[in-house]
């Protein structure tokens, strides 16, 4: 075993190892272990406290480790019938049938799941690793954990400093926020898991685009809400049926991604901005505004418009932002922005649920931003995904000429595909993985029966050299398909 071998294999050899020694018996010492599997003192350490994890080893400082005491005989497993009627029984009381108390993770995991490394993924929520800033953020958490106060209890809402730069990342040069209209969340879906149970009582609808992001429904649902489709278009939410859909349910929250929306990539239209406001204020309603995609726009893009809470002195808006997408899917820091009682609801819901966000990442998260390496960061992944877009859209001009879209997104990280009529999208994402690519199946992204059928392209997650194989995997996957939908 040499320099390179990683800690999966040590602990496979030492596990094998451990069959050897009585309980109670040493190991032997690091050094010796080092010496042995021709590997750093690093790598023995790692694969120890991976065993001590597993309980086969202990270790003792200045001692060593020794195998483990023999664990005791498994008990036997009780009978969980029971809770079957547990979970799915109402009580008579009820006022609102909101159907059976389930989380339906599915939308949320095809987001996290990983393909194995032989697929390319072109399917994935989060950017891949080199459109990451590893190297800042290494720095950014190394000089947190030298900050005076870092493994004590942050204030419930968020390091005042914290939320002080995401009032003024969110409400602009006007200055509309403050750093007391903030709550620091655990991430976008945290932020959007409060919000809902914070502004709708269960079993009341919530107005939502359609189609959305399929965590968004999950969430709505976990938390006893019926999502109501409202449709949107190139421009989009489409602000008449917004209008009769408020009518028509008497809603009193809207969730949106007014830019660069996920799946469809829409900028909402200047006309319709207002729109909106006015129409959730005639209503009594708020608007969730989903901004995940603030720091997403590519390189040849015209600036983003402002977020709709700038453009609200009323608190109609209650904003949802996240580091998350442009930096790391473990940097989960993120923040809420409202006014009046609403912010106070959602204070009071996200202590019941979660206390508050752990400090060491909400000083990570200062240290990032305030670093000059994020904007260096943000310049690089912004000319990385207009490359990434570019790339695929040459890729699928020459492969499914039929697939591209008409107007592609100046920001985001997906493509959301229109097949021709007749397609099973279903069968054509599973004869995709079957041909080494991930894509995901539009159905998830609707809350009633799609319109059509649909594909999301993602060309953040995979490596850049993938994306043309990628989409020559899918042309023979679709090529595969009965419908013609190869394209050309």
């Amino acid at each position: 075993m040499n320099d390179g071998s990683s800690v999966t294999q040590l602990v496979a050899a030492l596990r094998e190892e451990l069959s050897r020694y009585s309980p109670g018996e040493k190991l032997p010492a690091s050094r010796a272990l080092v010496a042995r599997h021709r590997v750093s003192p690093v790598t023995v350490s790692r694969a120890l406290a991976a065993l001590a994890a597993e309980g086969l080893v202990t270790t003792r400082p200045g001692a060593g480790a020794f195998r483990a005491p023999a664990r005791r005989p498994a008990r036997a497993r009780g009978d969980v019938s029971w809770q079957e009627l547990a979970l799915t029984a109402d009580p008579p009381v009820a006022a609102v049938d909101t159907g059976p108390r389930t989380a339906d993770p599915a939308g949320v995991l095809a987001t996290l799941a990983a393909p194995p490394p032989e697929v390319v993924d072109l399917g994935g929520g989060y950017p891949h690793a080199t459109l990451r800033p590893e190297r800042a953020l290494a720095g950014a958490l190394a000089r947190a954990g030298r900050r005076p106060g870092t493994w004590s209890r942050p204030p419930v809402a968020g390091l005042a400093e914290l939320r002080g730069w995401f009032a003024r990342d969110i409400g602009g040069p006007a200055g509309r926020l403050d750093a007391a209209d903030i709550l620091v969340t655990a991430g976008g879906q945290s932020g959007l898991t409060t919000a809902l149970r914070a502004l709708a009582a269960p079993g009341s609808p919530v107005l939502v685009e359609s189609p959305t992001y399929p965590g968004l429904l999950a969430v709505a649902r976990a938390a006893g809400l019926r999502p109501v489709p409202v449709p949107l278009d190139a421009d989009g939410v489409r602000t008449d049926l917004l209008a009769d859909a408020f009518a028509a349910t008497r809603a009193r929250v809207f969730v949106c991604q007014p830019l660069f929306q996920n799946p469809t990539g829409a900028v909402l239209a200047p006309g319709r901005r207002a729109a909106v406001l006015d129409t959730a204020r005639a209503a009594g309603a708020f608007v969730v505004e989903d901004d995940f995609a603030r720091r997403l726009a590519h390189a040849d893009a015209a600036p983003p418009p402002p977020p709709l809470a700038a453009d609200d002195p009323d608190g109609v808006v209650v904003h949802v932002r996240s580091l998350t997408k442009a930096a790391s899917p473990s940097l989960r820091v993120g923040a809420l922005s409202a006014r009046g009682p609403a912010l106070e609801r959602l204070r009071a819901v996200q202590v019941v649920d979660s206390l508050f966000v752990p400090r060491p990442l909400q000083e990570t998260a200062l240290e990032l931003v305030g670093s000059p390496a994020w904007a260096t960061h943000l310049r690089a992944l912004a000319g990385a995904l207009r490359d990434r877009r570019t790339a695929v859209l040459a890729a699928l001009g020459g492969e499914l000429p039929r697939l591209v879209p008409d107007r592609p997104p100046p920001g985001g990280y997906h493509l959301w595909l229109r097949l021709p009529d007749g397609t099973d999208e279903a069968a054509v994402a599973a004869g995709a993985l079957r041909h080494g690519v991930a894509v995901a199946a539009g159905a998830p992204h609707f809350t009633a029966q799609p319109p059509a059928p649909h594909l999301r392209l993602s060309y953040a997650a995979a490596g850049a050299a993938q994306l043309p194989d990628g989409i020559q995997r899918l042309r023979r996957a679709l090529a595969a398909d009965p419908p013609g939908a190869e394209g050309g």
